[in-house]
């Protein structure tokens, strides 16, 4: 058993290298030091796990919390932590650890079914063909991240949720400021209760007269039933979905989209056969890692990880992006390869605390790739891939803008 030395000097998190490619350290990393202690923005250290086996085993491992208000949890924005030290926090599953995640967890997992969101499909199927109209209908350039990427989760998870569509330019205002790296603290925080006190709102309207029709709705009725209801719980569940439900898959929307632009054998083997997509949805997901360390954790006890003694209270990165990347688990890991079959990657991340809406994001990316290169199959770039407006300071990587014609 060794203890590594601390290394390279760098703030994490690192800038990728380009639209197509992680951090070049990430394999200094894999190769010379995969379980290395790192600097973080704030200028706390952290243990940075690069290699795939090692970052599973430690999501699949409880020792390590997700509990995102311990104060040596790993923050990787300036200024440090969203909410102030010491303020009372209604926790989201994301920052949960056992026993309190799994029953949680639970309480909303049935309306992320395979079954019910294959329910959602024809509504889902709509949506994209009604921003695909509006595309049509431009005489173009059109800015696709406008028109389609962001409207179309955007929409699905509005009301997926009960929540009113005509409010999202507020949400992705106050998102978009939220997972800012260069935003301030008080930034952050602000645009978080902006949100936060726009759903306990919200939440207190449906509890006068909770409806089966929308997600929110159902939570409210089955937490009465079951006498465990409480409005500060469903806010927290609110936000996180909402949140997540539109910023993530509206990124990949775009990204998944000039990839597949400038691999035309890729796409190709997408349109001749759409029983591919699925499968090109998964590398996409690989290929970007888009949230790379949203699966930062922190040790509750001393553990053991690939040889190296990681001690309790320390924080630890797991680099999603390096591990998609690993050679180990992904041959020539670099090259977009849509049969290749990534369903291991750990885009969604990995464990227990896997991404609750994968089905949703899965399909909806699926179907905008089948009905986007379908209706419009001489769909181009507007702009060389250099030009464009890729979100660098995100800690949610995308795009701001993805001008395209046809």
């Amino acid at each position: 058993m060794t203890q590594a030395a601390p290394i390279r000097p760098e703030q994490f998190p690192l800038a990728r290298e380009c639209p197509f490619s992680p951090p070049a350290e990430y394999a200094e990393l894999r190769e010379q030091e995969p379980i290395a202690k790192v600097r973080l923005i704030t200028g706390k250290w952290a243990w940075a796990v690069s290699r795939h086996e090692d970052v599973r085993a430690m999501l699949s491992d409880p020792r390590f919390s997700s509990d995102r208000e311990n104060p040596n949890f790993p923050v990787m924005v300036s200024g440090g932590r969203l909410r102030p030290e010491g303020e009372k926090v209604e926790k989201s599953l994301i920052s949960m650890d056992a026993p309190a995640h799994g029953p949680a967890r639970r309480a909303v997992l049935g309306e992320f079914t395979v079954r019910r969101m294959e329910a959602l499909r024809p509504r889902i199927q709509a949506i994209v063909d009604e921003r695909i109209d509006a595309v049509l209908a431009s005489d173009g350039p059109v800015d696709l991240v406008r028109e389609l990427s962001l409207p179309v989760p955007s929409l699905v998870i509005c009301e997926l949720l009960g929540v009113p569509y005509s409010d999202h330019d507020f949400f992705q205002k106050h998102t978009s400021t939220m997972i800012s790296r260069v935003a301030t603290a008080p930034q952050r925080f602000g645009a978080f209760q902006a949100i936060e006190g726009y759903l306990s709102d919200l939440i207190d309207v449906k509890e006068q007269d909770p409806s089966e029709d929308d997600l929110l709705g159902r939570q409210i009725l089955k937490g009465r039933e079951q006498g465990d209801y409480r409005h500060e719980a469903l806010v927290a569940m609110a936000f996180l979905l909402l949140v997540a439900g539109h910023e993530t898959t509206a990124n990949m929307i775009s990204l998944g989209t000039v990839a597949l632009l400038e691999n035309p054998d890729q796409l190709a083997k997408v349109t001749a056969d759409p029983s591919k997509t699925l499968s090109a949805v998964e590398e996409l997901l690989r290929y970007f890692t888009i949230v790379d360390t949203v699966t930062a954790r922190v040790a509750t006890e001393d553990v053991e990880l690939g040889g190296v003694t990681i001690r309790a209270g320390e924080g630890v990165l797991g680099l999603g992006y390096s591990a998609n990347r690993d050679p180990e688990a992904f041959e020539d890991p670099d090259a977009l390869d849509i049969e290749r079959g990534a369903r291991h990657h750990v885009a969604f991340g990995f464990g227990a605390h896997q991404c609750l809406g994968q089905n949703l994001a899965r399909m909806e990316l699926q179907i905008v790739i089948d009905t986007l290169f379908r209706r419009i199959p001489g769909l181009a770039l507007a702009e060389p891939v250099e030009k464009l407006a890729f979100k660098d300071e995100a800690a949610i990587y995308g795009m701001h803008s993805l001008p395209v014609t046809w």
